[in-house]
């Protein structure tokens, strides 16, 4: 089959490479149709995160049909439409017992390669993966916006753990491609100011296009703006998209006292915290990790066309010309969001 490999830092390769075959009971063989890029696949083409050791073939956001399946398979057949958790739980461990997939003591994530294994990814004609993290593909939902479906899962996923109240402000703190589904998500749920924060004012343009009430360019007097339109208090909620130092301490600003802020972005692995800030303002500071178990509300919520995917597509490419759409993307062309690759 076709892949499009990592070789080396930076570099790709679109070439032929084993078909995968199933070796478990439990596994189905599908024909990847649509696999979209990351924001982890590409800080991780250049080895900086260590979670994409080459030789790799990267991808965890796709959908495809099914052609095989293993003898202990019984709720999908060859011919069905499908996407699929990124993360490979047990299903056994203390966390996994718990609902807690994303957690799981043996998770592997599909398309990274590092220290302690390699699971190959999406970027490939075929992938085989365990029924238990696969879900149907609503009639309704096209392969390539279910390729998204992973995306719209993790934002869902973050915003379970804030439970938000119908009136709450919310403050989202970046505006990429999960900040903009985020945003979506809490505008459906909440009938308070929703206020957006980046530096990329075309973003913010599209952030307002989306639902956000309020917009505002980082480093503008954000905490005075954000109290003038939250009753002088700050935001009930804030998520932090990015995971930097700036935009943590950001949202740390932006929200009132006693404020939930709720952190999705982890570029860098470490930050200096405003802990003085925390405690005396008595904030509740949470991660968010991946998904569990949210795929079915995002199907669910695209097959009802409450989220708009189209403006964060920015473009649906054939895989072999995933090497340019990657090296674009890590140059920061200015208007990319999601790229879409396809079979």
């Amino acid at each position: 089959m076709k892949a499009l490999v990592l070789v080396a830092s930076k570099n790709f390769s679109y070439v032929d490479v084993p078909t995968p075959t199933i070796t478990e009971p439990d596994q189905v063989l599908i024909q990847i149709k649509a696999a979209s890029i990351c924001g982890s696949d590409v800080h991780g083409m250049d080895g900086s995160t260590g979670r994409r050791i080459p030789p790799i073939i990267m991808g965890h956001e796709a959908s495809g049909i099914i052609t095989a399946i293993g003898s202990a398979v019984h709720n999908f057949a060859p011919g069905d439409r499908v996407t699929f958790d990124s993360t490979i739980y047990c299903g056994n461990c203390f966390y996994c017992r718990r609902g807690e997939v994303n957690l799981c003591d043996n998770r592997r994530v599909i398309g990274v390669s590092c220290q302690e294994y390699k699971q190959d990814g999406a970027f490939a004609e075929y992938l085989v993966v365990p029924e238990r993290i696969l879900y149907h593909l609503p009639d309704e939902v096209d392969f390539v916006h279910g390729a998204l479906t992973e995306p719209i899962a993790v934002a869902a996923h973050a915003l379970g753990l804030a439970k938000l109240s119908p009136g709450d402000s919310v403050l989202i703190v970046g505006t990429g491609l999960i900040g903009l589904l985020l945003l979506q998500l809490v505008r459906l749920h909440t009938s308070g100011t929703v206020i957006a924060v980046d530096i990329d004012e075309k973003r913010l343009a599209l952030a307002k296009k989306l639902g956000a009430d309020v917009t505002i360019v980082a480093g503008t007097e954000i905490g005075s703006r954000i109290k003038a339109v939250t009753n002088g208090r700050g935001a009930d909620q804030a998520f932090e998209v990015v995971g930097s130092e700036k935009t943590v301490a950001t949202a740390i600003e932006g929200l009132r006292k006693g404020g939930r802020l709720t952190l999705v972005g982890n570029v860098s692995p470490s930050i200096n915290l405003p802990l003085q800030a925390v405690v005396t303002r008595q904030l509740d500071l949470q991660g968010s990790c991946a998904i569990a178990g949210e795929y079915t509300l995002a199907l669910q919520l695209m097959a009802a066309h409450k989220i708009n995917l189209d403006p964060i597509i920015s473009a649906v490419a054939p895989l072999k010309d995933g090497a340019l759409w990657f090296e674009r993307l890590y140059n920061r062309e200015p208007g990319l969001l999601k790229i879409v690759l396809e079979q």
